[in-house]
Order: structure tokens, then C-alpha cells, then sequence
């Protein structure tokens, strides 16, 4: 690989995690090259990037940014898993995708950065089960349109009351043959 080659590969990968809310590294040894083009496929397809960089380049392309953190987990066969927009939902194909082969040890998941903060593997999993965008979304129209709903039930009270207790009054007139 020439220098500009190189260049070009810290170039892309340091843009692409300036913008991504959600990267995961994995050690994918012993992963076959089907199942790596199947899960680079999946991926692609939920707008999850895939990706493996040399550990030389990926420490320069990390360099001063706040994932520089992740030099320590640099170590071996090193995989990208960068998301889009999305954080939630690259965390959860990354967590349905793999899950056989964490299984069968041929992928493992080494850590990765989210919110700001670096991840433990654990931590990784971790973030496939918060909500999604759509789930937080149908969350807050819920109890956007339950405030409204409360507060008619309770101007509508005095009068079904009033209701209630006449009806009950009435009955009891009725009763005593009044």
C-alpha cells in the first residue's frame, strides 16, 4: 500500500468516526470469508459501516479525537463496526448478527465508544438494549397524549359526578314510591 493509499484510509476512517454516535471494535478471528461478506451485507443493509484497518493506521486516524481511548483495544485482528445515524439500531444488528458466531468463539467483541464514552464488551451489548429512535418516539407521543387525556377526565368529573348522584337520587325517590 503506497503512502497516499494510506493517507487516503486514515482520511476516510477519521471522517466517518467524527460522525458516528456508535463504534464497536471486534476481534474477528476465525470468521470465514462467506459469514465476513454475509454479516459486511447485513450490516450494509441496516446503514452500518463494516470495515477492517490496519491497527497502525486505525491509531492515527483516532488520534486527538475523543475515541483515542480506544488505542488500547488495538490489538490483534481488529473490525470496524461504525454506524450511521442510528446508534441503537447498528448496536442491535451488531448484537442479532454476531450472536452465533460470539457462540461459537470465532467473533469477539472487544469493546467500542458510545455517548462519549469507551465501552467494555459488555458495555457494547449493552446499548442494543436501549430503545430505539422509533421506540423513544411512540414513548413520548404516549405521554404526550396522555397529559390531555387526564386532564379531561378530570374537567369531565364534576359534571358525571353530578350526574351520578342525581340518577342515585332519583332512584331512591322511586324507591320510596315518592
Amino acid at each position: 500500500m503506497s503512502r497516499e493509499e494510506k493517507a487516503n484510509v486514515v482520511d476516510g476512517l477519521t471522517t466517518r468516526l467524527e460522525n458516528a454516535p456508535f463504534v464497536a471494535l471486534a476481534d474477528y478471528r476465525g470468521i470465514t470469508v462467506e459469514e465476513v461478506n454475509a454479516l459486511r451485507n447485513k450490516f450494509r443493509e441496516a446503514g452500518v459501516h463494516y470495515e477492517v484497518i490496519k491497527n497502525k493506521l486505525a491509531k492515527r486516524a483516532i488520534a486527538g479525537s475523543d475515541k483515542e481511548a480506544l488505542n488500547d483495544l488495538l490489538v490483534g485482528m481488529t473490525s470496524w463496526i461504525i454506524s450511521g445515524e442510528d446508534p441503537i439500531a447498528a448496536a442491535k444488528v451488531l448484537k442479532a448478527e454476531t450472536q452465533d458466531l460470539v457462540k461459537e468463539e470465532k467473533f469477539n467483541i472487544k469493546g467500542g465508544f458510545f455517548d462519549g464514552e469507551i465501552l467494555d464488551s459488555k458495555g457494547v451489548t449493552n446499548v442494543a438494549e436501549l430503545p430505539s429512535k422509533d421506540e423513544l418516539f411512540a414513548m413520548l407521543l404516549g405521554l404526550l397524549q396522555k397529559g390531555p387525556q387526564q386532564v379531561l377526565g378530570v374537567v369531565q368529573a364534576p359534571g358525571r359526578d353530578l350526574v351520578n348522584l342525581l340518577k342515585n337520587f332519583e332512584s331512591k325517590l322511586a324507591e320510596g314510591g315518592e
